[in-house]
């Protein structure tokens, strides 16, 4: 709304006074911005005016400034939640990683052992999973993923890196279960390799131990002895750790000492094992010989003639006196 005539400002008056005023006032401008070019009186009063107006100009801008501060707080704990959830997922996902890698290592180490048994043996033996257990208290069984299409037999052995496990019991086209040594119907003959005590180690029903109930008395058996498979049979090769006596008290009836062994394999471990098609030789006496010669409906071949260098030995010595009666004197021809 502009200002009437009457309701002017008095400073811009179109009179003499009102010019003059506004003259006064110029010079004095011109005066100050002169001192202030030299002398920089301005700028202290300004340096000592902000010290005091500066206390208002902040308690204006907190407002302000605690709302930026407000959303900036949200802000970055969101974003902080958002990495910290990010950073327990990778952490989880790690960690599984590394348990799988843990796990394979120790498939692979398993493996290895299992091909060093192979190559240390030179048996001819196939890599089986295991692909079902079954370790009740009346049943000790597994099963592995090779079956009647890949050549497995009732009654082949199964062993670990470690000893024996059992042998094949029940066979399926892609299957087979096998009876490990622990299992109550279980009987495997065995040798104590300090002494060379042969017996026979059978399932225990009372837990995962082999017994062996007929140990004589005056037997030498004591804990900490290996078990080797003795062979006998013919069902289990030669050799083969078996067990470890861990307990040898008399039995119950007081004729025999009673031992009880922890299996040397991993049975409640494996995931691998091998299935022996080398069997051992068959106890018993050997074979005969196939006899040496020619065959019969042949005949003989003719006999080679006589050389000079045999004569010497085909011929017999007569006495001098009937050897000088037949032998012609020299010169003189024989009658």
């Amino acid at each position: 709304m502009a200002l009437t005539r009457e309701e002017s400002s008095p400073l811009f008056a179109g009179t003499a006074a009102g010019t003059l005023r506004l003259i006064f006032y110029l010079a004095i401008a011109m005066v100050l911005m002169v001192l202030d070019h030299r002398n920089g009186w301005l700028w202290r009063m300004r340096y000592a005016t902000a010290i005091v107006v500066e206390p208002v100009y902040r308690l204006a801008s907190m407002p302000a400034e605690g709302m930026r501060t407000l959303s900036v707080a949200f802000a970055d704990r969101r974003l902080l939640t958002e990495q910290n959830q990010r950073l327990r997922e990778d952490l989880l996902l790690a960690n599984a990683k590394l348990n799988r890698m843990a796990a394979v290592a120790q498939q692979n180490e398993r493996l290895k052992e299992l091909l060093d048994t192979q190559h240390s043996l030179e048996l001819h033996v196939q890599l089986a999973r295991v692909i079902g257990i079954d370790l009740g208290a009346y049943r000790h069984r597994m099963m592995i993923n090779l079956g009647a299409r890949d050549g497995i037999k009732t009654g082949q052995p199964v062993i670990d890196a470690h000893g024996i496990m059992g042998q094949i019991i029940d066979v399926l086209p892609n299957s087979a279960t096998v009876m490990l040594v622990t299992d109550p119907d279980h009987a495997l003959p065995v040798v104590v390799e300090r002494t060379g005590l042969r017996t026979i180690a059978y399932g225990s029903r009372t837990g995962e131990q082999l017994t062996l109930p007929t140990v004589p008395m005056a037997a030498d058996i004591r804990p900490g002895d290996k078990l080797l498979t003795s062979g006998l049979g013919g069902r289990f090769p030669e050799g083969f750790p078996a067990g470890e006596v861990v307990s040898v008290a008399p039995a119950a009836s007081g004729m025999f000492l009673e031992a009880r062994a922890n299996p040397s394999a991993d049975l409640d471990r494996s995931d691998e094992v091998l299935v022996l098609h080398d069997l051992a030789e068959p106890s018993g006496p050997p074979p005969p010989p196939s006899p040496a010669g020619p065959p019969a409906d042949e005949a003989p071949p003719p006999p080679a003639p006589a050389t000079s260098a045999a004569v010497p030995h085909s011929v017999t010595l007569k006495p001098a006196s009937a050897q000088t009666a037949t032998t012609p004197a020299a010169g003189v021809p024989a009658t």
